[in-house]
Parts: C-alpha cells; sequence; structure tokens
C-alpha cells in the first residue's frame, strides 16, 4: 500500500513520535516544514524526513563511507562522452531517471543523471524552450535522504520523435502517432522520456492505452533508436544526439533540463570534480554542436545546493 505523501497534525506526530500538540508548536513557530491548507496543517513526509536528518548528529571521526563510483539514472551520448574524455572514472548504470534518484538517496551510486517531467498543472504545458525547467529540482527536494543534495546543470536537451529516416510516416506531433496507429516503443516507468511521453499524451487528452506499443520496453535511447532501424517499430521518444547517431529521423518536440544529483561531500570528490572541470573545456561544447541538440551554456550550474 502507498504510504499517503502529506499528513495531518496527528498522524506526523505519530511519524515523528512526537505528542501532536509538540508537532503544532513548532508548525506554530515555523520550525518543522508544512504547509497549511484551508486552515489546517499537512506536512510532507519527504520535508520531515530531511528535516530530521539536517539535524544529525555525527560522532568525532565519523565519515560515511562513499558511494561506489557510478552515474546513474538516465544515459545520454554527451554525458557518456565527457565521462570517458575526462578521466572522470566513473561508471554508467542507465535505469532511468527515477531508479536513479532512489539509488542516490540509498548511496548506491554517486550521480544521478536527471530529466524530470511533471503533469501538475502549474508546470506551464506548452513551453517548448523549457518543459519543467524546474521539475528535476522538485524530484530532488522531495526524494527522502537526499537533504544534502546538489543539482548542476548539463545541458539542455532538445527531445523529440525518433522516426524511420525520412520519417515516411509523416508523423509530425504525439497525436498524429497515436492516430496513425504506428508502432510505439515505450521507455520503462520512471525514465525522464516516458514522463515526458504520458505528459504530451496528457495536454491532448491521451493516455498509453491509445497507442499501439510493441512488446517489451526499451531501457535507453540507443536500445529504442536501435528498434526502429530494426523495422520492429515506427517511433519513439528521445533526443535528437540519439537520432542522429543512429542515423534516424527527429521531429522535435521540447528542450527540457538533463542535469546531475549528487550529494555535497561526493560533489569535490577526484572523479566529480574532474568531470566538472571538464565541462568548461572547449572540446565539451565542440561536441556538443558536432552531436547537436544540445545548449550547454548552463553546464557546470549549480541549480540546488541543498
Amino acid at each position: 500500500m502507498q504510504e499517503e505523501p502529506y499528513l495531518t497534525t496527528e498522524e506526523a506526530g505519530k511519524y515523528l513520535r512526537l505528542k501532536a500538540r509538540k508537532v503544532y508548536e513548532l508548525a506554530a513557530a515555523g520550525e518543522i516544514p508544512c504547509s497549511k491548507v484551508t486552515g489546517k496543517w499537512l506536512f510532507p513526509r519527504a520535508a520531515l524526513d530531511r528535516w530530521v536528518e539536517t539535524g544529525l548528529a555525527r560522532p568525532d571521526g565519523f565519515s560515511p563511507a562513499p558511494p561506489p563510483a557510478v552515474i546513474g539514472g538516465s544515459t545520454d551520448p554527451l554525458l557518456e562522452w565527457a565521462v570517458r574524455q575526462s578521466g572522470a572514472g566513473l561508471a554508467s548504470l542507465p535505469e532511468g531517471s527515477e531508479a536513479g534518484l532512489r539509488r542516490l538517496a540509498n548511496d548506491e551510486i554517486a550521480i544521478a543523471a536527471i530529466h524530470m517531467h511533471r503533469l501538475a498543472p502549474h508546470q506551464n504545458f506548452g513551453d517548448p524552450n523549457d518543459l519543467d525547467a524546474a521539475a528535476n529540482l522538485e524530484a530532488v527536494t522531495e526524494t527522502a535522504g537526499l537533504h544534502d543534495a546538489v543539482v548542476i546543470a548539463f545541458a539542455r536537451r532538445e527531445q523529440g520523435l525518433l522516426v524511420a529516416p525520412g520519417n515516411p510516416l509523416e508523423l509530425e506531433t504525439v497525436g498524429d502517432a497515436a492516430e496513425s496507429g504506428a508502432r510505439a516503443v515505450l521507455r520503462q516507468s520512471g525514465a525522464g522520456a516516458q514522463q515526458l511521453l504520458q505528459r504530451l499524451l496528457d495536454e491532448i487528452g491521451l493516455d498509453e492505452n491509445t497507442l499501439t506499443v510493441i512488446a517489451g520496453e526499451a531501457a535507453t535511447g540507443q536500445d529504442l533508436a536501435l528498434a526502429i532501424r530494426a523495422g520492429t517499430a515506427d517511433w519513439g521518444v528521445a533526443t535528437r544526439a540519439v537520432a542522429d547517431t543512429h542515423g534516424l529521423g527527429f521531429v522535435p518536440l521540447a528542450w527540457e533540463r538533463f542535469d546531475l544529483a549528487m550529494r555535497r561531500r561526493t560533489y569535490f570528490e577526484p572523479g566529480p570534480q574532474a568531470l566538472m572541470k571538464f565541462l568548461a573545456r572547449p572540446e565539451f561544447a565542440d561536441r556538443a554542436a558536432a552531436l547537436g541538440g544540445y545548449d550547454v551554456s548552463v553546464a557546470g550550474d549549480v541549480r540546488l545546493n541543498a
């Protein structure tokens, strides 16, 4: 059974093992994360976890073990190249953005590469210039156990429909793809590209059940591209860089944020530092331009320092 993300005063007291009156006093004094909705206090469960962990006592000499030198979450051709060229010594575990954040919170990886999308009405539907710009930051701050996270901008990326060379089915939108009966290949639940597809379908009042979908899921954008190249699928959602690398057609849909989330202590480790310094080198920008579909003017910017 899924846990409720927002707790009442009484529920928050039980969760924190405090009396409800004490929780109310903390809320009234602004000393505990909460929100007042129609006269009632509500307490975000994830924010309570971060609040408790922020005050965690660390005995002298205590030093948490460093996480494995692995970048989890999403994958990206430019990121993979930059990791190799920088000599960062980081391995890759591409499982999707949500899985990456879970592993980061559990100290199973050093860095989570993420590009999240949300369906919430306040996320400014239809802005192709910077879709869901705050979604990565919201996802990190809402993940329990990441009270000490930093989010570093890697790039803005162009996402769109991958189609066969020349776009023989003349697909121009997600709606076209749904109505045509063209065979879609989906990404796994929690992948940023899958979130984007769900969002775009939601904008036009459709859902995944309206699509003609081939069996199985693509673990990465490269796997999706290979399915289209092999002729077993007609379209899917991935980046322009993936389309160009595999010689496929590309129909642009939106620009998104692709960020690197990590713990503050990890940022200062030699591997991540080597990668961060490489982002400022001219060859990084040159490679991004050669691949296509990137804006790396933001690379290295600190987007969040929790």
